[in-house]
């Protein structure tokens, strides 16, 4: 099913490979005292992953663009919730001044993070910017989380924590630009793609995430796709893809269950670095073009071009 792409990212593959694993429920795992940090919580799989995870007793953090949304779905939990009510910090994911604050609020507030759920994010089919004058996309995929993941590392740390990006099977498309100085991640107003953009990010998301487990041995990096699911996001981006798969797409739940058992199995059965899709390790390449751009050059590039992007916001 993994090779046969639709059987795979549909609901064929989630329900086949539930039953035959006979998968456990996340949402019976105990969390308690543990906290872990979720972005994009307002909505679709973020959504569905605070459901998940409310009953675990875990201190769920939700940083969330919109205070009221996240008010909300705060909620729509709390009868199901066994640990502290669940926190919202406000921050937008494409802005970095945005990020480090909330990030440094919540290093402050919780010493000790067992896990961050990389899972805010957009596909944009027209070409914006970021208050720091990145390309949208690029900026709330990859250097929102990058410097979040930054900030919050020696908090992570101490629980010898995890961190777990939710990209997409869309990065299969992409080639991983190399950064040099005359290449960015972010593609030209008079060529820009959404769909294609957004690919690129999903794609330097996984390269990130191996990279990391490279340089922080003690925190368990992990990054995942989660099928086809009809989210919001998938309606309002994509609506002729929704409608000729909508027979087969899966439900957020269905979609969010791999992002929740990340966040909670113990211990993570997968070395670090590891890219997941259904709780089981997958290759991050399906077509030689992107395992040939996929260079140690380009590896090297985008770990530095990140870096010097969110040094200015790391600290106050």
């Amino acid at each position: 099913m993994d090779t046969a792409i639709v059987p795979g990212f549909s609901r064929i593959g989630f329900i086949a490979r539930s039953r035959i694993n006979n998968w456990d429920q996340v949402s019976g795992y105990d969390l308690t005292g543990k906290v872990v940090v979720i972005t994009g919580p307002t909505s679709g799989l973020g959504k569905e992953c605070v459901r998940i995870l409310a009953p675990t007793g875990a201190q769920l953090v939700l940083v969330a663009r919109n205070k009221e949304k996240c008010e909300d779905v705060i909620s729509s939990v709390r009868d199901i919730c066994k640990g502290p009510e669940p926190v919202c910090v406000v921050a937008e994911m494409g802005d970095l001044v945005s990020v480090g604050k909330a990030a440094r609020e919540i290093a402050v507030r919780f010493p000790q993070v067992f896990a961050v759920v990389h899972n805010a994010g957009a596909l944009l089919n027209s070409r914006e910017v970021s208050p720091q004058g990145t390309e949208q996309t690029i900026a709330s995929h990859v250097l929102g989380p990058h410097l979040l993941t930054t900030v919050l590392l020696p908090n992570l740390i101490a629980t010898q924590g995890r961190v777990v990006t939710v990209s997409s099977g869309g990065m299969y498309s992409a080639e991983l630009p190399n950064v040099d100085g005359k290449r960015t991640l972010e593609m030209r107003v008079d060529s820009y793609n959404g769909s294609k953009q957004y690919a690129i990010a999903k794609r330097a998301q996984v390269t990130l995430n191996e990279i990391w487990a490279t340089k922080e041995r003690s925190v368990h990096f992990d990054s995942m796709h989660p099928g086809w699911a009809d989210t919001p996001g998938v309606q309002e981006s994509i609506p002729a893809f929704r409608r000729i798969t909508k027979p087969i797409l899966r439900s957020p739940k269905q979609g969010a269950d791999t992002i929740a058992w990340l966040a909670a199995v113990q211990p993570i059965p997968g070395a670090s670095g590891s890219f997941w899709s259904d709780r089981e390790v997958r290759s991050i390449h399906k077509l030689p073009a992107t395992r040939r751009s996929d260079t140690a050059e380009a590896r090297t590039n985008l770990w530095n071009w990140c870096n010097q992007a969110i040094a200015p916001y790391v600290s106050e």
